[in-house]
């Protein structure tokens, strides 16, 4: 039995360092934090629109291609990395389809540049 509780005190160490850490960033956090905010900090903020305006108001196109320029990026580091690491391994056939998905996302930065997604005034 003693030698059981030698094997699992370092989990036992690392799990009361982690919650002290926790307990003393919380107390910390509510011992020093500012307690008078003023009205616009802590009003909705909703895609860039005033939270209470009119529901049929229409949105501005630059919304909805940013978030298609986030997508593009974000999915061309997730699906390159793993691609990358296993580069050397690779035959012919994943070289070249990994090539058409990146003509494909380089599209659709030509079609976000084309469109001015990336001029923001």
């Amino acid at each position: 039995m003693d030698e059981l509780l030698r094997e699992y005190l370092p989990i036992l160490v690392f799990l009361a360092v982690a919650v002290g850490l926790g307990l003393v960033l919380m107390l910390s956090a509510a011992v020093i934090a500012v307690r008078n905010p003023d009205p616009e900090k802590v009003s909705t903020y909703e895609c860039g629109f005033n939270a209470f305006d009119d529901a049929r108001m229409r949105f501005d196109v630059r919304f909805y291609l940013v978030s298609i320029l986030f997508i593009i990026f974000d999915l061309e580091v997730a699906f390159l990395f793993p691609w990358a690491v296993a580069f050397g391994d690779l035959s012919a056939t994943a070289f070249w389809s990994m090539m058409v998905f990146l003509v494909v996302l380089t599209v659709g930065f030509a079609y976000e540049w084309k469109k001015g997604a990336l001029e923001w005034d």
